[in-house]
Parts: C-alpha cells; sequence; structure tokens
C-alpha cells in the first residue's frame, strides 16, 4: 500500500466517524426534543452520500410524528435546522446532517425523482426548456440530480424562496 493511498484511507475512516459522531449528537438531541413533546418515535442512524443521516420512525404509523412534519415539511425543516445547530454546537464544524421524520422526506425524494424524469423527457421532446415551481434547497438537488439521471442538465434560478429549477435542452 503506497502513503497516498494509505493517508486516503485515514481520511476516509475520520470522515466516517466524524459523521457517526455527528448522527449520535442529533440523535441524542432529538430524543430529548420528542421527550419534551411526548412523542413516541425510534431514532435511526445511517451515513449517506457523505452526510449523516437520521430518521425518527414511529411504529404507530407515524400519526403523532405528522406535527413534526408540518405543512409541506416546514417544521421538519426548521427541526433540520436547529438539529444541525445543535451539532455544530458540541463539535464546531458546520453540518449537513439529513433529518426525515416518518417517512416524508423518502416519499417526497421519489415524488421529485419522477417529477425531474417527466421534465427531463418533456425537454427531450420538445426540445424546449421547463421551469418547475419554486422548491426547497433539497427539492432542488433531488430534481437536479434525476435530470442528470436522465442525461440533461438544469440550473437553478432566482432568489429564496422562490428559487426554482430550469431543465435545459440537450
Amino acid at each position: 500500500m503506497t502513503e497516498g493511498t494509505t493517508s486516503d484511507a485515514a481520511e476516509g475512516a475520520d470522515t466516517l466517524t466524524r459523521l457517526e459522531q455527528e448522527g449520535e449528537i442529533a440523535a441524542d438531541y432529538l430524543e430529548g426534543l420528542l421527550d419534551i413533546a411526548d412523542l413516541d418515535g425510534d431514532i435511526d442512524m445511517d451515513v449517506e452520500a457523505d452526510r449523516a443521516s437520521v430518521s425518527i420512525i414511529s411504529d404507530a404509523g407515524g400519526r403523532d410524528l405528522q406535527k413534526l412534519v408540518g405543512r409541506d415539511g416546514e417544521v421538519l425543516e426548521a427541526l433540520q435546522e436547529l438539529t444541525r445547530l445543535a451539532v455544530h454546537r458540541e463539535t464546531g464544524d458546520r453540518s449537513r446532517l439529513m433529518l426525515d421524520i416518518a417517512g416524508y422526506r423518502a416519499q417526497k425524494r421519489a415524488e421529485l425523482s419522477e417529477l425531474g424524469a417527466k421534465a427531463a423527457a418533456e425537454v427531450k421532446s420538445t426540445g424546449e426548456p421547463v421551469k418547475l415551481k419554486p422548491m426547497t434547497p433539497f427539492e432542488r438537488k433531488v430534481v437536479h440530480d434525476a435530470v442528470k439521471a436522465a442525461g440533461l442538465s438544469s440550473e437553478s434560478e432566482g432568489e429564496e424562496p422562490q428559487r426554482f429549477v430550469v431543465v435545459l435542452p440537450a
């Protein structure tokens, strides 16, 4: 093994350890929140795409957890930011942690991937760019990935909170 390969492996292990630590800090924070709110939920931690991923799931169908998702995921987004701040307070590093509650974000990802694929198909058939409705950064990222997977390119335009994706012809 060469010296560069050894340092790359060590750096990868350090990154994984750091992301696992972020997940543990986030889980502790969220467990405290669930206790305060008197809500039942299990915490699941993982590392996906070079970021910590924490999910709150419920065996009871997640009806109570819907309160933590809110309308259009607004409460979920706010809780994600608060959780990232809690991680930052403990580690001193900015976190890119992703939070999912009751499968909301996973379902949204599937819907947005389909939207991106349909928009790409429309652009391929018409040759004209397609502008989508304003989206959150998470939503735009999922659509950009779906468009790229379909072999086209896309870009974000506008200013927050009215920033949107434009799917471009090849």
